[in-house]
């Protein structure tokens, strides 16, 4: 009987830890108004440091009731437009193409790119420009980065946290963050018995080397 009793809980356990929202514990991004672009990069004095699928990620894990997904996107194209010892005075900025998104199932990655969700035949980029860099109340590597992302049609302001580092050789930035998908338009619902959650975590891994 306790044999049994002890199985009866792990699979409990590990039901539940299946179902788990990978949002939870993720720091959510503030979402505003979109704001002006021009003060970015203000100093003449910069590096243009190219991002590229070859040097860097942009990853995502989405989720319903009963499971949840790890996806990316394989072709974007960028810029660390990198002022020299003044991180909160340089610009990020990304393309995306919708199209090249790709996930842990074939299914859901046709899905995606379907009205329900991408629409990736009417918006075939998504865009991210930074507006401001601050350092985090935290200090040391950990800045509040706030830029305009332009996803399915829509275009708002949002803040996250993430570690920038500069070295003499390269450009690191890293961040893993939730935005709600409906603030952006993607209101699918999902099936009656299998809702999918609003909050999806995006994962930024940037490693770009300095000329």
């Amino acid at each position: 009987m306790r044999s049994y009793l002890a199985t009866l809980i792990v699979i409990i356990a590990a039901i539940s830890y299946g179902c788990a929202n990978p949002a939870t514990n993720k720091p959510k991004a503030t979402v505003g108004k979109a704001q002006p672009e021009a003060n970015a990069a203000r100093s003449g004095a910069m590096e243009e440091l190219v991002i590229s699928p070859g040097n860097s990620k942009v990853e995502f894990v989405a989720s319903k009731v009963t499971r949840s997904h790890q996806g990316s996107f394989k072709k974007f194209s960028g810029t660390i437009d990198l002022v020299p010892n003044s991180i909160r005075d340089s610009r990020v900025t990304i393309d995306i193409e919708t199209g090249s998104v790709e996930t842990d199932e074939p299914q859901l990655t046709g899905h995606l790119k379907t009205t329900d969700f991408f629409e990736v035949a009417k918006y075939p980029k998504a865009t991210f420009i930074s507006t401001k860099i601050e350092p985090a109340s935290t200090g040391g590597s950990n800045y509040m980065v706030t830029g305009n992302l332009e996803l399915h049609g829509v275009k708002k302001s949002i803040t996250f946290p993430a570690t920038i580092e500069v070295t003499p050789e390269a450009a690191a930035v890293d961040a893993e963050f939730a935005i709600n998908r409906k603030d952006f338009a993607i209101v699918y619902a999902g099936k009656a018995d299998d809702l999918i959650r609003d909050e999806v975590v995006i994962k930024l891994d940037l490693r770009v080397v300095r000329k």
